[in-house]
């Protein structure tokens, strides 16, 4: 399935600039592609991996991934979150970065290919999932789990309680 975005970045070179953009990106897609008549709130998120300001997207081919992988392991990485809310009621939309660090046990040949093997690599930034086989490489974690999974949970609620989402009231 082809990307519903453009995910290139351009000349953004800024992690959590180019995270906030696609997130956004993805939320005036889907307005577009609704034409006018938008549900009442629409979500957008977007992950990016970053090691020194170097930005690692999603993998283009196993080769890739692998190369993401060495780089990564033994090391640590900041995830950077962008979730964006679009409120229809207000026509605006909201954008929150969530920044966690984390960090990578060293490993061998051997276990990047048998993680590479499990194909959860692809379509994912950084190569790796936290939440699936990769969650055994990861040595510590400084933030959010649900921003480094793809959608800081917490983030998005105080996103929807301060643009009049009605918790525990009739739609």
């Amino acid at each position: 399935m082809p990307p519903l975005i453009d995910e290139s970045p351009g000349d953004i070179r800024d992690p959590g600039k180019l995270a906030e953009t696609m997130a956004v990106r993805k939320i005036k897609k889907i307005i577009e592609l609704m034409k006018g008549g938008s549900p009442p709130w629409i979500c957008g998120a977007d992950t990016v991996i970053a090691v020194e300001g170097e930005v690692y997207g999603k993998p283009q081919d196993r080769e890739d991934a692998q190369g993401m992988l060495r780089r990564l392991q033994g090391r640590d990485h900041q995830v950077l979150t962008a979730v964006a809310l679009y409120c229809n009621r207000s026509g605006l939309i909201d954008c929150r970065l969530v920044q966690s660090a984390v960090s990578f046990s060293p490993l061998t040949e051997g276990e990047i290919d048998w993680y590479l093997d499990s194909g959860e690599w692809q379509g994912v930034a950084g190569s790796y999932r936290i939440q699936g086989l990769a969650s055994c490489f990861v040595s510590a974690i400084n933030g959010s789990y649900s921003a480094i999974v793809g959608l800081p949970m917490h983030e998005f609620y105080v996103m929807l309680r301060a643009n009049g989402y009605p918790f525990g009231e009739e739609l």
